[in-house]
Formats: C-alpha cells, structure tokens, sequence
C-alpha cells in the first residue's frame, strides 16, 4: 500500500512539474506596426490586383489567343467580366493584353500571416488593363491599369481596419511593385 501512494504522488508531482514547465515557456507573438492611411490604400490596391488575377485566371488562362469575352461568378459572390485582346509570345514566356474587367460587387477573401497580407473586399466598377502579362521567370509583368471609378468595400489588415473608397484609380505594374494613386493619393503595394 506504501509503495502504490509512493508511485501516486511521484506521479502527480511530476505531472505538475511537467506543466508548471510549460506554462513558462508560452509568449504572445509581437503585435503588428499600425496601419495609417497609407498602409490601408496599398493592401486595398493588393486587393483589388489580386482579384483582377483571379478574373483572368477563372476567365482566359488556357484559352486561345484573341478576342474574348467572358464572365465567372467571383468565389464569395458578385461576379466578373473580362473583355478585350489577349496574345501570346512563347518566346519571351509572355502574354499581351488589352483587356477591361468588369467587377459587379465581386468579393474575395484573403487570409496570411503577414497583416499586410489581409483583406475581405467587395469590388464594383470598371478597370482597363494594358501591357504585358508574365508567363515565365524570363519575362516580367509591366502594366497600366486605369478605372473612373471603382469602390472598394470591406477590411484590410490584421486585425481587421474598415475601408471604403469610390474614386478613380490609376495604378502600374512592373514585376511584382505596383503604383499609383487612389482617390487622387498616391499608393503603392508588394505583390
């Protein structure tokens, strides 16, 4: 009977021991820097770009060179057009375009480590697109993308900042920077 009460608290002093040990050892992960005015346009821009992707994906990858003109529902509801001209040059690893996307209240979700890399946004509002389209590592994407008015509606960031905007948006693409303004701002994002 000694030696069963003997194992028993052995047991349960270890067992607290083993968990006063990891209780220790747990931190909070570091809270992310603020984000201002700047830093909430430029996630939107990532937003709104990402979306465009994902409409020429959804619509023309794969598809043969020349006109177009077609429509896919967006993943979390509205949908998008895309309409216009896109060629293709094997040799450089690169796609031509000149194409208008049409967004009608499209809403895409994107969720990462990074804050920066945040946003829930539903987009309306007509955006042209003009230039070059990287298909391989050899080529690089340089685009011109113009819209008279485009709104933006939802959250960016982690945690989640509120972000509206309905203006006009003129932005350009050389490889993975893009640039420009919103609302008359100047903005820029990492893709």
């Amino acid at each position: 009977m000694r030696v069963c009460r003997f194992i028993v608290v052995s047991l349960a002093l270890g067992a607290g021991l083993l968990g006063a040990g990891c209780g220790s050892a747990v931190t909070a992960p570091p809270a992310p820097p603020p984000c201002e005015d700047a830093c909430k346009d430029g996630v939107a821009l990532k937003a709104l770009r990402e979306t465009m992707k994902l409409a020429f994906n959804l619509t023309l990858q794969g598809k043969p060179v020349g006109e177009h003109d077609e429509t896919t529902p967006c993943p979390l509801g509205g949908s998008a057009r895309v309409f216009g001209s896109a060629t293709s040059n094997a040799l450089q690893g690169a796609t031509e375009v000149k194409l208008t996307y049409v967004l009608a209240e499209c809403r895409y979700l994107f969720k990462d480590d990074d804050a920066e890399d945040n946003y829930a946004m539903m987009i309306s509002g007509t955006m042209t697109q003009e230039g070059i389209l990287a298909v391989q590592p050899s080529a690089t994407s340089a685009l011109v993308m113009k819209s008279e008015s485009m709104r933006l509606l939802g959250t960016v960031y982690d945690p989640p900042l509120e972000y509206a905007a309905d203006c006009p948006i003129e932005l350009g693409q050389n490889g993975n920077k893009l640039t420009g303004t919103i609302c008359g701002r100047e903005a820029f994002s990492d893709l």
